[in-house]
């Protein structure tokens, strides 16, 4: 997972605004600065520099004037500013543009630095963590910066001077821009938007909380009985939700009494969504509980007990809230729907959905889940979403994996210092493994795991992945292997990349999307060899049901941020009943039929959608634009392949994948190639 979801979003929120709104009338704000004097400063300015300038000008004076306020001056002092600060000459507009590129690099790479500093002691495993630890954490330092921008007018010079573009005009214009002109759209993005300080910070919190609170929610294994008080576990394992919890059902599918194993953690998840469980045994190894019954034991004694008080929801919907509030300062999106999607994503939420849906509803669906059936010898279970089989570990056991990797890696250091070994196995030069890893730290995370990349190219990247006092195990290495995808990503797109205003990728899709392709390279990097002549078809029938599991998580996610909009005066509870419903209505319309059993609530459980509000959609198009790029790859030099893609930076999604492959993202290669697969894997 990505977890630089955070401060990505509170740079959204300070003014990275894409594309027009679809409704314009929801801009209703009148503008201080009127209609007349805009007319007068455009026809001013042009009959100064030309008519060549017309469109930068008219763009540049009307967006610059949509946030000026009485704040700023007067009319007259508005077409003065323009006067003065318009650039007509194009070597003092390059002049400019490489000065604003510069020095935001340096603003915000140190303002990405001091937030990592900040919850540190979040992510890191360094003791208790104290209450000025959360005030600290959730504290935002770039929270006021958008406002500093506009008071001491480098907004509106910016404005001026580098106008937005809408995604309409990128996508109609963009395929024969220049990368400079490219870098001018992306720093035209910029300001679109006046924020309040306190809401930003307001958002940061609670987005803070909510993480911290995830990342704190650990089940200790050993401590579950079943029906027949036995421990299928051993003790001391500890698994964070829905992560640790998940990875633990995958690894049972060849293990002793593992169907029983997968069983009880369903039942634990259930109890998780319903808020069933009990609040004494969320990160507590002091009592024992058996999740069928629900019964709470200390010493053997049943114990009353309080159940946790809805707290996963009141989580999301604080979120909801604050970004609720911040809708009213962002005309142009007026949701945090149309910001995630239209704004971040750059692929509005409808075609999102129809993409899911195409493939929710595609015949393959039934066929891979009767393979899958076939496969296990028994009728599918709700928690085969999450099915594992397709994958080249499954001939391996996890303990002969724990082993090996605890071996091989005892600590975070030894796991560090191998890090270039690994590019070197894919195929990257020793110059270039040593120069990308040296941008790369590696950390031991209380939570699952994350990449948190740098924003200036003089910082490193932070790696961080679960290592326990024994050494990594390999739920915690598989982790990190998919981290350090994201690591090299963030490493290229930063600092390969020409332009600094381009550094990235379209959306967090694109990284996700490599961080894939490292993961199922894993093993290949452990040493151990696949040597099935079926691989390539057996990773396309893996891709499917990944595809399938987390599209219809994500259509859940948007259905409840589109019901929360519906009813914004909801309360937790009635939150956490809409969940409910939701999850137990998609599965009924896409995976009741392929499972034979309805009314299912594991769609609820993702982790995601408590503390990365409407970041899920993310994966299931990173898994196809991971697909499309593993056959662009495919017989080429892996890393000469992944360096020329990656370096195409922050082009609107589209544009980069034609760039990238050659073709827009489509779940119909997925498709063609499942239907081969599957005349193939016949068992």
């Amino acid at each position: 997972m990505k977890n630089f979801v955070l401060f990505l979003a509170i740079v959204g929120l300070l003014g990275f605004t894409q594309c027009q709104p679809k409704n314009k009338k929801m801009n209703t704000k009148k503008n201080f600065i009127t209609e007349q004097t805009v007319e007068k400063t455009q026809k001013a300015l042009v009959d100064k520099y030309g008519k060549t300038l017309t469109e930068r000008i008219n763009r540049g004076v009307q967006q610059a004037a949509s946030l000026w306020t009485q704040k700023e001056g007067k009319q007259e002092d508005f077409e003065k500013f323009c006067t003065e600060n318009f650039i007509g000459d194009t070597a003092k507009l390059v002049e400019t543009f490489n000065s604003l590129s510069a020095n935001f690099e340096s603003i915000y790479g140190n303002f990405n630095k001091m937030s990592l500093d900040l919850k540190r002691k979040l992510h890191i495993d360094q003791g208790e963590i104290m209450p000025i630890d959360d005030l600290f954490g959730g504290y935002e330092p770039s929270a006021h910066i958008n406002d500093d921008f506009f008071e001491n007018k480098i907004a509106f010079v910016t404005l001026l001077n580098f106008p937005f573009y809408s995604l309409k005009d990128k996508t109609e214009k963009g395929s024969t821009w220049t990368r400079e002109q490219w870098a001018y759209a992306r720093l035209g993005d910029m300001f679109t938007s006046r924020i309040p300080a306190q809401l930003i910070q307001k958002s940061s919190e609670v987005t803070t909380g909510a993480d911290t609170y995830i990342s704190n929610y650990n089940i200790y294994m050993g401590n579950l009985l079943d029906n027949q008080n036995k421990s299928l576990f051993p003790k001391g394992m500890k698994l964070i939700t829905h992560w640790g919890l998940r990875d633990e059902l995958k690894a049972n599918y060849n293990a002793t009494n593992g169907l029983e194993k997968q069983k009880m953690i369903y039942e634990v998840m259930k109890r998780i969504i319903s808020q069933e469980i009990p609040q004494d045994v969320i990160n507590d190894s002091n009592f024992t509980w058996n999740p069928y019954s629900n019964k709470l034991l200390k010493t053997g004694k049943d114990i009353v007990f309080k159940p946790e008080p809805d707290t996963r929801y009141q989580h999301l919907l604080n979120i909801f809230k604050a970004l609720h509030d911040i809708d009213a300062y962002s005309p142009m999106y007026p949701t945090n729907i149309q910001r995630k999607f239209e704004q971040e994503m750059e692929i509005p939420v409808d075609d999102v959905e129809k993409l899911f849906i195409s493939l929710l509803t595609s015949k393959e669906v039934k066929q891979v889940g009767q393979l899958i059936s076939t496969r296990l010898g028994r009728k599918l279970q709700p928690f085969d979403i999450w099915y594992d089989g397709f994958k080249a570990r499954n001939t391996v056991s996890q303990e002969e994996l724990d082993a090996k990797v605890k071996a091989k890696y005892p600590s975070k250091d030894a796991f560090e210092s191998d890090l270039p070994n690994l590019l070197l196995k894919l195929g990257f030069t020793k110059e270039k493994a040593t120069w990308i890893t040296s941008k790369i730290t590696v950390d031991a995370s209380r939570g699952a795991g994350h990449a948190w990349g740098a924003q200036m190219k003089t910082d490193k990247a932070h790696l961080r992945t679960r290592i326990g006092k024994d050494g990594m195990n390999y739920k915690g290495y598989n982790i990190a292997v998919h981290e350090f995808g994201h690591n090299v990503e963030q490493t290229i797109s930063l600092n390969d990349v020409d332009y600094y205003l381009m550094n990235g990728v379209p959306n967090t899709a694109f990284t996700e999307a490599l961080a894939f392709i490292y993961q199922k390279r894993d093993l290949e990097l452990l040493g151990i060899k696949d040597n099935n002549p079926n691989k390539e078809f057996m990773l396309t029938l893996d891709n499917f049901w990944a595809c399938y599991e987390i599209m219809g998580v994500s259509l859940v996610d948007i259905k409840v941020w589109k019901w929360l909009y519906e009813n914004p005066k909801a309360t937790a509870i009635q939150l956490k009943e809409e969940v409910i419903r939701t999850a137990k209505e998609i599965w009924n319309a896409y995976y009741a039929d392929v499972f034979g059993v309805k009314d299912q609530p594991i769609l609820g459980i993702y982790s995601h959608m408590i503390d990365s509000p409407l970041y899920l959609s993310a994966y299931p198009i990173g898994h196809l634009i991971d697909f499309q790029i593993e056959k662009q790859i495919a017989g080429k030099n892996f890393a000469d392949e992944i360096q020329r893609i990656y370096k195409n930076g922050r082009l609107i999604p589209q544009v980069w994948m034609k760039q990238a492959v050659g073709s827009e993202i489509s779940v119909q290669p997925m498709l063609q190639a499942t239907d081969e697969a599957l005349k193939v894997i016949v068992k």
